[in-house]
């Protein structure tokens, strides 16, 4: 028998390593939009190149650490309130069967790391990890359910995620049309 501790460290390294792809990319853009402004020089006065680097690289592994952090306990915390309104496990035995798919999750991460330059690569593998994860999660525990539960189990999910996405992009567009009405003509 193995011991189902060993696993346990897949999902924080999975969101280093996607925590960290993502700030590889995104380091790239800024200092090329400092470059273009012609910040960068300026900046490099007061600042070493390498310490520029390091100081945004940690700044944006960090905030995409806490991003990604707060996504894992959303989902840990919709699976379980969905178990409970449509599962037949009362003592939680089935979500132990789900801990082999944080390799899903970890795969993934290691290949956005070697295709960090690519931005749409990075967020196709986080999406594709996602969905295969939600596709294995419910084959690991469908026989805790009856069918309506299935089923409920499964709306739940697509609606808390979709209206979670929506409310985003909501938020984001009205941001955004905020910033551009205040601007001057």
């Amino acid at each position: 028998m193995s011991n189902r501790y060993i696993t346990s460290h897949f999902p924080l390294i999975s969101i280093l390593l996607f925590s960290l792809a993502f700030a590889i990319f995104v380091q790239g853009f800024i200092l090329g939009e400092l470059v273009d402004l012609g910040i960068y020089s300026g900046m490099r006065e007061f600042i070493s190149e390498s310490g520029i680097k390091l100081t945004l690289l940690f700044l944006l592994l960090l905030f995409f650490f806490m991003v990604f952090s707060a996504l894992k306990l959303i989902a840990d915390t919709t699976i379980e309130l969905s178990m409970l309104f449509f599962s037949k496990d009362e003592e939680g035995n089935e979500l132990n069967k789900v801990r082999m798919g944080t390799w899903i999750y970890l795969a993934a991460s290691v290949l956005a790391i070697l295709l960090a330059q690519y931005l749409l690569v990075i967020i196709a593998l986080f999406v594709i990890a996602s969905l295969s994860y939600f596709v294995f999660l419910v084959y690991k525990v469908s026989s805790t359910f009856s069918l309506a539960g299935l089923v409920g189990f499964i709306v739940f999910q697509v609606v808390f995620w979709s209206a979670f996405l929506l409310a985003i992009v909501l938020a984001l567009v009205k941001l955004y049309n905020s910033f551009m009405a205040s601007l001057p003509i």
